[in-house]
């Protein structure tokens, strides 16, 4: 009977070793879960609006119509639609006041642009307003001359200061 020699033995086992945790990583990655349904028929609802309920989100409105339409997303995510899909079957059916916020496009956009363009002309007014009055001078006599003292009375505070020391 051959010996095996030690290191061949350390390197089978090494090899072993090796082999085992690939295949345990392997199997660990082909379990993962898929992105959990629930979650994504929550996250799609936080987009829309009740069109029955006015400003209530679709995820925590609980009218029977509510719950139908959460359910009916459902059914179009097992049905392979896409969030931009399923968001284009409501606004077809209810308008666009199902939308979370006005899509950005023709009249809308003035929704995005004007808050924008009101504080760059509150900001540019308060500069200009504030650099104005750091340029303007003092206005005359105004405590930028120190008042005179009578020389008598300047002579008997100075008395008075020397005998408190």
């Amino acid at each position: 009977m051959k010996m095996i020699p030690r290191w061949g033995l350390v390197s089978a086992l090494f090899l072993v070793v090796i082999l085992w945790t690939v295949g345990a990583a392997v199997t660990v990655s082909a379990q993962e879960p898929v992105p959990d349904l629930e979650n994504e028929v929550l996250r799609i609802s936080k987009s829309l609006y009740c069109p029955v309920c006015t400003g209530v989100p679709l995820d925590v409105c609980e009218t029977q119509a509510c719950v139908q339409w959460r359910a009916l997303i459902r059914e179009k995510l097992e049905a392979g639609q896409g969030e931009e899909q399923i968001r284009q079957y409501f606004i077809a059916q209810y308008g666009e006041r199902v939308l979370g916020a006005p899509p950005p496009e023709g009249f809308n956009l003035s929704a995005y642009i004007l808050p924008v363009l009101v504080l760059l002309g509150g900001g540019a007014v308060l500069f200009w307003t504030t650099r104005g009055w750091l340029r303007q001078p003092p206005p005359q006599g105004a405590l930028s001359t120190v008042p005179q003292v009578p020389p008598e009375y300047a002579e008997r505070i100075a008395q008075e200061l020397e005998a408190r020391e």
